[in-house]
């Protein structure tokens, strides 16, 4: 049986989104039919408009989404139908090098559909991650699904699948903060935001937020910071380092993924120190820096994917601190639109509009 379903559609480098009618198959083996909630609009998206990593069109947008388990393929176990879930674009595979060796986080074939959402005329679709959730019913595999708690509004449990889950993990897993360390987070959207609350649950002990914006930094300040620097205003690293007594801090996190952006990372992290990418790169971005400076300040460039965790571990985990009231989902959350407004909050989010909004179906 194929579903005939709204969704947003690029067809096009560049082109403007558009709703139309796809064509979504039952589940085959391993295979999951999820009748989508929710799904945030994440900058990771401004990527695949212009056709993702592969640059295959048409492309299906939407990757950080909640919904419910309409159908499940032979062979699927941990899921079924009416089950509520997280979908997540890194499934490992289990057997691929990586897997073998015990570093899933780098799998280098994770799992997707085997079965392909079409157009109406038969053209196949590429979606965006693996996931292609900004649709009323997406196919997934089943490891793409994690089993959520319904107590949790489909809104804020989509952001785990992206957003939320890669900033929290830069701070958490992948820049190791400590106890008592000194944080920098550099672009407070919502994966910044996510890692000034990881560092903030790790125990940091001066967390600093950075943007030009100053709407987003006075966000920031209700997540906790300890202190701000407007980079249009001042330098963003003399910013950093004015208020680490003049060393520059333990971890810096990267939550924009500029060239400009990175180099700021880099040269505000104290000697020996940790910088992690946690923002989403332009596929065309380049940077430079003097391979001096990099052998002589030691420490770790880290570029994690996820920020660096499993998300099959850590969004049931994320959800267990968000239910104890230890991790507000709902401080993260934009406005609420419909498909039909996803073209408008497009725009938006190319202007730095924030925080970004999330479609309810």
């Amino acid at each position: 049986m194929t579903h005939e379903v709204r969704a947003v559609v690029v067809r096009e480098t560049g082109a403007h989104p558009s709703v139309e009618t796809v064509l979504v198959p039952d589940p085959g083996p391993g295979e999951v039919l999820v009748r989508v909630r929710s799904c945030g609009i994440c900058p990771a998206d401004l990527d695949w408009r212009e056709g993702g990593p592969d640059g295959r069109f048409p492309v299906l947008l939407g990757h950080e989404a909640a919904g419910v388990v309409a159908a499940a393929g032979a062979g699927v176990a941990g899921v079924r139908p009416g089950d509520f879930v997280v979908l997540n674009p890194h499934a490992p595979c289990g057997s691929c090098r990586s897997c073998r060796h015990a570093r899933a986080r780098g799998c280098a074939a994770p799992r997707r559909a085997a079965r392909p959402m079409t157009l109406t005329d038969g053209t196949e679709l590429s979606p965006a991650l693996g996931v292609g959730a900004l649709a009323e019913c997406t196919l997934v595999a089943a490891g793409q699904c994690v089993k959520a708690d319904p107590a949790v509004s489909s809104a804020a449990a989509a952001l785990l699948g992206c957003n939320v889950l890669a900033g929290y993990g830069a701070a958490v897993h992948a820049g190791a903060v400590g106890r008592g360390d000194s944080v920098a987070v550099i672009g407070c959207g919502s994966v910044g935001l996510a890692a000034v609350a990881g560092a903030r649950a790790a125990g940091a002990g001066r967390v600093i937020a950075v943007d030009p914006d100053g709407r987003r930094l006075d966000l920031a300040e209700r997540f906790g910071v300890t202190g701000t620097v407007n980079s249009a205003r001042i330098d963003a690293v003399e910013g950093v380092r004015a208020l680490t007594g003049g060393l520059g801090a333990d971890v810096v996190v990267d939550a924009v993924g500029s060239p400009e952006t990175y180099a700021q990372a880099f040269y505000a992290r104290d000697l020996a120190g940790t910088v992690v990418l946690a923002g989403a790169p332009a596929r065309a971005a380049t940077v430079r820096l003097p391979l001096s400076d990099v052998f002589a300040r030691g420490g770790v460039l880290s570029s994690p994917r996820h920020g660096g965790g499993l998300p099959a571990r850590d969004i049931g985990a994320l959800l267990d601190l968000h239910l104890k009231g230890r991790l507000d989902l709902g401080a993260f959350l934009g406005p609420r639109i419909g498909l039909g407004d996803v073209g408008a909050a497009f725009e938006a989010l190319c202007h730095g509009d924030m925080p970004a909004p999330v479609v309810l179906l």
